[in-house]
């Protein structure tokens, strides 16, 4: 099975407190994507300028993902740069020119419009319903979202909702949204406006799913001596999450099923973030997938000592 990943297209520079780089391959729908094709076929739509160069349209090809929902217009591709702290874990936005990214408006290419597995990448809601709009009868939607919709955009966003299947949102994102500090109670509050299925990330602390009947798995992140760039984290994370699913269809989505797909899309954000941009995954290889889990697995399993 496939999965259809919609979202956006970046050339980034990246500053963190050692090193800085320029036009970098960045954007959700890069992340996703080339982390979906590691276990799946994908279905990418975007959009860039005529400036993109052709390596990176290469390189997403040697990953077998299809790119006929690609659009190439002219003018310059959207452009954005951001610096970490000494922590890794706060950024500052430095700049943004959304340039072609500003008009796109995602036209899925034939055959596209009977994927099973969809990804809506963290973009504005009414560009998410425009592809749903367009689905005849998806399997399973995911869609990812961020706090400049939630602020802007509650209504389109809420309307979202009712139409996905799961809600991927960091753990600010889920407070903001509902409300609630507590975590438990916020997601509660989200899965009733819709999606039956939640995560809730919280960066190098793991993530949390949520299902329905109290269902609930909380998986940590894999230990990482270095990291090098946590850009795209999230994406890679939703990328490696859909792509599972989709390769390991058996007609319905379960909780069991979520949960391994939960863990390997921990596994290949841990991979993401040990290199700048999309670096680590060029060299990544599917023994290296199988080996990082099952050292995941073996340091989650634990026996609880009697008293």
């Amino acid at each position: 099975m496939s999965v259809l990943v919609v979202g956006s297209i970046a050339l980034d520079t990246v500053k963190t407190p050692v090193e800085e780089h320029t036009d970098l391959l960045g954007g959700s729908t890069c992340y996703a994507s080339v982390a979906a094709s590691f276990f799946t076929t994908v279905n990418l739509v975007g959009i860039v300028g005529d400036d993109f160069p052709t390596e990176h349209i290469d390189y997403l090809r040697s990953r077998k993902i299809d790119l006929a929902g690609l659009q190439i217009v002219p003018g310059k591709t959207f452009r954005w740069s951001g610096e970490y702290m000494w922590d890794l874990n706060t950024r500052e936005t430095r700049s943004i020119a959304l340039n072609v990214f500003e008009s796109f408006e995602p036209k899925l290419p034939g055959g596209y419009e009977r994927t099973p597995y969809v990804l809506l990448g963290n973009i504005h809601p009414n560009l998410q319903h425009h592809v749903l709009d367009q689905m005849k009868r998806p399997r399973f939607v995911i869609a990812d979202t961020m706090d400049l919709w939630i602020n802007n955009t509650r209504e389109e966003l809420l309307r979202l909702l009712t139409r996905v299947d799961m809600l991927i949102l960091n753990d600010s994102e889920a407070r903001m949204l509902t409300g609630q500090t507590s975590l438990i109670k916020a997601a509660a509050q989200i899965r009733d406006l819709g999606p039956a299925y939640l995560v809730i990330k919280k960066g190098e602390h793991g993530a949390l799913l949520f299902g329905p009947e109290a269902q609930f798995f909380s998986c940590g992140a894999y230990p990482l001596e270095e990291i090098h760039d946590p850009t795209g984290a999230g994406d890679t994370f939703a990328g490696g999450l859909a792509g599972h699913l989709a390769a390991q269809d058996h007609g319905s989505v379960t909780f069991d099923t979520l949960r391994k797909a939960v863990v390997l899309g921990s596994v290949m954000a841990s991979f993401n973030v040990e290199a700048f941009s999309l670096e680590r995954l060029r060299t990544l290889t599917p023994a290296d997938i199988e080996e990082r889990y099952q050292t995941f697995r073996r340091m989650s399993q634990f026996e609880v000592p009697a008293l």
